[in-house]
């Protein structure tokens, strides 16, 4: 009697071993919906384009700047989406075995982990962070009164937090690899 339940417990351990496996598909309807997240951005990308070149003989040198922040901010953002959809992909639900040989394949992609994608991600977090804060401060020597100087002063805030969580974090995982 005691080995018939032993056998019994093993298969609900296998069973249930093999439930939480196959619920890392859970995941899979997350990367599509961050692949739409890019179609949004990218029909904000071309709103800002549209804008850029409609005003081009009008704008101001300033104003074409931050248009062109805006842009390299939207970007930084979708190569972001990128990186978690394709890393998270490959470490969490599925390997992209069809992919292996294919002559687009990104050479970082099946090799950042879990560690080197928080680090990516922090990273991109501080250049948003400063592209945004740079936006701000371009408002400012233009003029704009709609930027407070205490809304400036949290952005700054916020910024060189991120900047030294961002330190902290690479400090950390650095001294943990060591170990």
């Amino acid at each position: 009697m005691q080995k018939r339940s032993e056998s019994v417990m093993e298969k609900l351990e296998t069973r249930f071993e093999h439930f939480l496996f196959t619920s890392r598909w859970l995941m899979a309807p997350v990367y599509f919906g961050l692949v739409v997240a890019m179609l949004v951005l990218l029909v904000k990308f071309g709103k800002e384009i549209y804008a850029l070149f409609a005003g081009l003989t009008t704008v101001s040198s300033g104003d074409l700047i931050i248009g062109v922040l805006s842009l390299v901010d939207v970007a930084l953002i979708m190569n972001l989406l990128i990186i978690i959809m394709f890393s998270g992909y490959e470490n969490f639900v599925s390997k992209m075995a069809d992919l292996h040989d294919h002559e687009d394949r990104p050479d970082w992609m099946g090799h950042i982990g879990f560690s080197d994608l928080k680090i990516k991600l922090i990273g991109s977090i501080v250049a948003i962070s400063g592209i945004e804060l740079l936006k701000a401060f371009m408002h400012v020597s233009q003029g704009d009164a709609q930027i407070e100087d205490r809304h400036l002063i949290w952005m700054v805030v916020i910024h060189v937090t991120f900047l030294f969580s961002g330190l902290f974090y690479a400090l950390m995982d650095r001294l943990s690899n060591k170990h």
